[in-house]
């Protein structure tokens, strides 16, 4: 059998290799961290190479996902699916080893990382739902849900602010299942990283309550597997084992030196390399029995079907529980949610409330609440401005379970954390803060719709609307940029009706996040008839014609009551006009073409009336349409006021009407 070193050193020299191969890539932290992942992988990791889907599985992020190469070499050498050829496609056009981790492309890949920080940030959610999961489904003599999250992360992710924001929570949230290996290499781009990153990591995390393991020596196999055991033994605290390692180890001239970080080695030092460790196999060619150390397909059928059993009795004896588990890991909806949703749908429609779009959305999840369990909502310290709290709900208090999060103000970490949680399956997450704060999540938002994750975004005081607070909290161009999102549904209803068909548009939508744009203000209801109703999910309607009508007022939000006004005061002047309602340009753009013609003709002339930038409407009124926009940062004052000031005014919208005419 090949010694531990040799297993190691396979790893270095797939990476090493690859990115030859591909003349760029991050060979520095595989060969680094090789050792770690040994231990980890080979010793310590449940997972079943036949099944990346197995429920009970541990999860493993590659938070510093530069170094991608060391996930793919596990995941080759393990068993997975991913074959030699797929490796020696590194960094190549639609190749399943992409030079980050891309969820959803090689299996085993629980998230998308790259961006650094959110790796870890994800594991949190990851851990969090399996502690959630676990006190939901687990009974005495049946812990089906009993897992750990494992992390590999570097100083970059350290020194990305979410970082603090996400572990901060992991220690309060007391996720005692989940283990960080920190790779302190003192390496990163711009060199040694003592002149920028002199935090004292230890105790930095020792004060979020982490349980922190220090000064490991990372490339010392028996040194590592002590911290992991007792890292394993401590299941209050999350821990943190801060391994001491060598960038690049095993390359004689660039090992510690940030040249090994982010390029290729070169021929002549990859030779080197392989004479300095002894490694006498040709580029890719990996020995049978070092294939043989490494492989897992036999212990994880072997865990797995330990758990098949033990999930085969739990079935027995909780029948209800054993199948609402899997519909949840499933991503299912209930079997009775159509009907449950119509009959809130017409109970909604037929009471025709006026209140804020964000009332109507916490009225839209009380209503939904009953049949998804899997919620799990949540707010950035706005609770009470957001209005994501319902009926029934159970606060995280302590490290003590429940479904609804105070997360404090943390926009970024919060909307990382539900990519986790939405990642490791089960749970439903959604977290609202002002639309203005999207901002300081936006690369997560941009992640989970690159993941393609089912996770809801509720953002409240979506425009000038919200006044006196000013322009540093009112959006302008927020919406429209979010939009922009491929694989993001936006939808910014008009009143109680939209918003429930947006919520459980939301639900239903399984390639992607969806943003949900709220009004601090009253809207007023409007009544629909059946045909009219139905067409509401579809993004974009008529909600209200005209005979003979020759233009068409497009509005979404607040401004529909606007166009609506508008609509009458031209009829008086003897003009038709049609009102469009278009709650969502990104669902109703996915519509057929006979749909959107029917909704906006060619013939017709159109306004667009939005309180936002107003560059994105062209699409929909072409050159010769106009926008009642607003492209200038807004102004402190009561909103009354604030929309007067910047033209959304019946008589400003009617002279924009007849301008096209």
């Amino acid at each position: 059998m090949p010694t531990r070193s040799e297993l190691a050193n396979a790893i270095r020299f797939l990476a090493l290799d690859a990115v030859e191969k591909a003349k760029s890539g991050h060979p520095g932290a595989p060969m680094g961290m090789a050792e770690i992942a040994e231990v980890l992988w080979n010793h310590n990791l449940r997972h079943n190479p036949a099944n990346p889907k197995w429920a009970d599985r541990d999860r493993f992020v590659l938070s510093n996902g530069h170094g991608s190469m060391l996930l793919y070499a596990l995941l080759h050498l393990t068993g997975y699916d991913l074959s030699m050829e797929d490796i020696k496609q590194f960094r190549q056009m639609h190749s399943k080893t992409p030079g980050h981790p891309e969820y959803g492309y090689a299996p085993g890949v629980e998230t998308t990382t790259g961006p650094l920080g959110q790796g870890i940030s994800n594991a949190v959610g990851m851990a969090l739902a399996e502690k959630l999961l676990a006190h939901e489904f687990n009974r005495p003599g049946f812990d089906i849900v009993n897992h750990h999250t494992y992390v590999f992360l570097g100083d970059g992710c350290l020194m990305e602010g979410i970082s603090h924001e996400t572990c901060a929570l992991a220690g309060t949230w007391k996720l005692g299942k989940l283990i960080a290996f920190y790779d302190d290499n003192g390496i990163s781009i711009d060199g040694h990283v003592e002149n920028w990153f002199t935090d004292d990591t230890p105790k930095r995390f020792e004060a979020y309550g982490w349980h922190v393991i220090p000064n490991v020596d990372g490339h010392d196999f028996a040194a590592v597997e002590k911290a992991v055991q007792e890292a394993k033994a401590e299941t209050v605290r999350p821990t943190l084992i801060c391994c001491k390692t060598i960038i690049g180890k095993g390359s004689p001239n660039k090992e510690g030196t940030h040249d090994v970080h982010g390029a290729a080695l070169g021929e002549k030092e990859v030779a080197a390399t392989r004479e300095n460790l002894g490694w006498k196999y040709p580029p890719f060619e990996i020995p049978a029995d070092i294939y043989q150390g490494w492989d897992a397909k036999t212990k994880g059928a072997g865990l797995e079907k330990l758990w098949n059993n033990k999930f085969a009795e739990y079935e027995k004896a909780h029948p209800q529980l054993a199948t609402e588990f899997k519909r949840r890991m499933a991503g299912e909806l209930p079997a009775n949610w159509k009907q449950h949703v119509a009959a809130k749908l017409a109970e909604i429609n037929t009471k025709g409330e006026t209140v804020a779009t964000r009332k109507a959305s916490q009225i839209a999840i009380n209503a939904l609440a009953p049949v998804l369990p899997e919620f799990l909502g949540g707010s950035a310290d706005l609770t009470g401005s957001n209005l994501t709290n319902w009926e029934g709900c159970h606060p995280i208090r302590h490290g003590e379970p429940g479904n609804y999060i105070s997360y404090g103000v943390r926009e970024f970490g919060m909307a990382a954390i539900m990519n986790g949680a939405a990642l490791h399956g089960g749970l439903l997450p959604f977290g609202g803060t002002f639309l203005m704060f999207s901002e300081y999540s936006r690369n997560a938002l941009r992640m989970a719709a690159l993941m393609k994750q089912r996770v809801i975004h509720v953002f409240t005081h979506d425009s000038i609307g919200l006044g006196e607070d000013g322009p540093t909290h009112q959006p302008v161009e927020q919406t429209a940029t979010l939009r922009m999102i491929p694989n993001m549904a936006v939808w910014r209803p008009c009143d109680t009706v939209e918003t429930i068909v947006a919520w459980t548009a939301a639900a239903e939508k399984r390639d992607g996040p969806t943003s949900l744009i709220l009004s601090r203000q009253n809207l007023p209801f409007v009544k629909r008839d059946d045909a009219t109703l139905a067409n509401v999910a579809k993004g974009g309607y008529v909600l209200s014609d005209a005979k003979g009508a020759k233009v068409a007022i497009i509005a979404t939000g607040s401004e529909v009551e606007l166009a609506l006004k508008a609509q009458a005061k031209l009829a008086e002047e003897g003009i038709a006009v049609r009102v469009v309602s278009m709650p969502s340009t990104t669902v109703f753009d996915r519509q057929d073409a006979s749909y959107r013609n029917d909704v906006l003709p060619a013939s017709m002339k159109r306004v667009a009336v939005e309180a936002g930038v107003s560059s994105g409407w062209y699409k929909y009124v072409g050159l010769d349409g106009a926008v009642v926009g607003l492209d200038r940062f807004g102004e402190s004052a009561p909103a009354g006021k604030l929309f007067e000031y910047f033209g959304f005014s019946v008589e400003n919208v009617v002279k924009a009407v007849k301008s096209v005419l």
